[in-house]
C-alpha cells in the first residue's frame, strides 16, 4: 500500500545508504564499527601499507593491536547466535561493511582469524573451541599446485575423463588415533604468516588411498596448533595490495595431531568444504562493499574540493552523472552481498558456488567504483598523498581472492547445468 507524504523530502541515507530504518541495537553497533574503522583500522591500514611483509608479520609490529581494539568491541560471534535470524543477518553485514570501509586488508584478517573457532563451534567440539580462543586463526585450503582445483566437487562434470584427481601438495594420512600431516600450503593463506591456529582441509588418505570410487578425493577437515613439532613458516608474501593482511606459506613434517582434533569424519569432509568457503565468500562480498562505498565517498569529497573548467567538479553534469553511477553501483553490490548471506546463513541447502558468485559480483563492481573514482581523482590519484590509490591496489586482488573471478563464474555455469539436469529452471 502506498504511503503518501505530506512534503517532499531527501530519502534517508545512512552510512549503508538508503537502509530500512536500522532498530537501536543495529545502528548502535553500526556506529561503534564505524568509528572503530575510522579511528583504528584505516591509519593503522595506511601505515601498514607502507612496511615490508616481515615488517608487518614481526613481533611487535603495529598489526597486533588491531585484535586487542577489536575485541573491546564486545562483538563475540556469540551475540549474532542469540539474535533472531533476519536481524543477525543484517548486523553481520552492516559489521563487514564497516571493516571493509576501514581497511580491506585488516577486515578480512579479522574475519580469517576467528575461523577455525566458528568452524569448532559448527562442529560441536568444546575442546578445539576453547583451544582457539584468543588466537589468531587462518584457512588453509588452497596449495601451491591446488588452487581452484579444490574446488571440484563434480568430478564427472568438472574433470578430464581419465585423469587422476588433484590431491595436491598437502596431504594427511588418517593411521588409528592419530592425523600425520606433510606438505605446505599456499603462500595466499590469509593470516598465514602470522596464525597460532589453522582451520586445515585437505586430501587426506583413511587407509585405502586418496581417492574414492568416483575419482573424488577423500578429505579430512582439521584444526591444527601452529606452534606444534613439525610446524616452520616461510617468508611473509610482499604484494601489491593488502598489505596489511599478512599471507604467507606453513610447512608440515610429520606433524601429528590428535585424530579428535578432526572437524569431519571421511563422509562429511564436503559440506564442511562447503560451509567454510560460503563463509570466505560471504566474508568478501561484505567487505568490498564497504571499499566501494570508501572509493565513492573519497571521489564525493573530492568533487566538492576540486575545481576544473570554472567551477567545481560536483558542478558538472558529467561528474553527476559518473558519481550516480558509482553510488548505483555500490547500491547493487550491497544488495546482493546481503542476500548472498541471508541465503548462506538461512538456507537449509546451501553451496559455495552460489556464495562465490556473489563474491564475483562484489569485487568486480567494486573495482568499476574504485576506478572510476580514481579517474575523478586525476592525476592527484596516482600520488601516495591521497588514499585512493591503496584502495586501487587492494581492489585488485579482490578478483582473485578466495577464487578467481572467471573461475567461480564457470563454475556457476556448472551449478546451473547441475539443477537443471535436476528439474530446475524447466517449468
Amino acid at each position: 500500500m502506498i504511503t503518501l507524504k505530506p512534503n517532499l523530502t531527501l530519502p534517508a541515507a545512512g552510512l549503508s545508504g538508503f537502509e530500512t530504518p536500522l532498530t537501536e541495537e543495529e545502528a548502535a553497533i553500526q556506529a561503534s564499527v564505524h568509528r572503530f574503522s575510522k579511528e583504528v583500522l584505516r591509519p593503522l591500514g595506511r601505515e601498514l601499507d607502507r612496511m615490508s611483509a616481515e615488517q608487518v608479520a614481526a613481533a611487535g609490529s603495529p598489526y597486533y593491536t588491531v585484535f586487542s581494539e577489536f575485541a573491546k568491541l564486545g562483538l563475540d560471534p556469540a551475540l549474532l547466535a542469540d539474535l533472531p535470524p533476519e536481524m543477525a543477518v543484517r548486523i553481520e553485514s552492516l559489521i563487514g561493511e564497516e571493516l571493509g570501509w576501514g581497511d580491506a586488508g585488516l577486515g578480512i584478517s579479522l574475519g580469517c582469524a576467528a575461523l577455525p573457532q566458528m568452524m569448532a563451534a559448527g562442529a560441536g567440539n568444546a575442546e578445539l573451541v576453547e583451544l582457539c580462543q584468543g588466537k589468531i586463526g587462518c584457512w588453509m585450503a588452497t596449495q601451491p599446485d591446488r588452487g581452484s582445483d579444490n574446488q571440484v566437487f563434480d568430478f564427472k562434470r568438472d574433470w578430464p575423463a581419465g585423469v587422476p584427481a588433484n590431491i595436491g601438495n598437502l596431504t594427511a594420512k588418517v593411521v588409528g588415533d592419530e592425523i600425520i600431516i606433510n606438505g605446505q600450503c599456499s603462500a595466499w593463506v590469509s593470516n598465514g604468516a602470522v596464525a597460532q591456529v589453522a582451520c586445515v582441509m585437505m586430501c587426506a588418505d583413511y587407509g585405502e588411498g586418496f581417492l574414492g570410487p568416483d575419482g573424488l578425493p577423500h578429505g579430512v577437515a582439521v584444526i591444527v596448533p601452529l606452534d606444534i613439532k613439525g610446524v616452520s613458516k616461510g617468508k611473509p608474501l610482499e604484494k601489491i595490495g593488502q598489505r596489511s593482511l599478512p599471507q604467507g606459506e606453513v610447512y608440515f613434517d610429520n606433524v601429528r595431531v590428535p585424530r579428535r582434533f578432526a572437524l569431519t569424519d571421511q563422509e562429511r569432509y564436503y559440506g564442511a568444504v562447503s560451509s567454510s568457503w560460503s563463509h570466505g565468500g560471504t566474508l568478501m562480498s561484505q567487505t568490498f562493499v564497504g571499499v566501494a562505498r570508501a572509493a565513492f565517498e573519497l571521489a564525493l569529497q573530492y568533487c566538492h574540493e576540486r575545481r576544473q573548467g570554472g567551477a567545481l567538479l560536483i558542478d558538472h553534469q558529467m561528474t553527476r552523472l559518473r558519481l550516480g553511477e558509482m553510488l548505483r553501483r555500490v547500491e547493487a553490490a550491497r544488495a546482493v552481498a546481503r542476500r548472498s548471506l541471508a541465503f548462506a546463513r538461512l538456507s537449509p541447502q546451501t553451496h559455495p558456488y552460489a556464495t562465490a558468485s556473489a563474491k564475483v559480483t562484489v569485487t568486480e563492481e567494486a573495482k568499476l567504483v574504485v576506478d572510476e573514482a580514481f579517474r575523478l581523482f586525476g592525476g592527484n590519484g596516482t600520488t601516495l598523498e591521497y588514499p585512493i590509490e591503496k584502495l586501487v591496489r587492494d581492489t585488485q586482488s579482490a578478483l582473485i581472492e578466495d577464487g578467481e573471478n572467471r573461475i567461480l563464474t564457470m563454475r556457476l555455469g556448472l551449478l546451473a547445468q547441475q539443477l537443471y539436469a535436476e528439474g530446475w529452471a524447466q517449468n
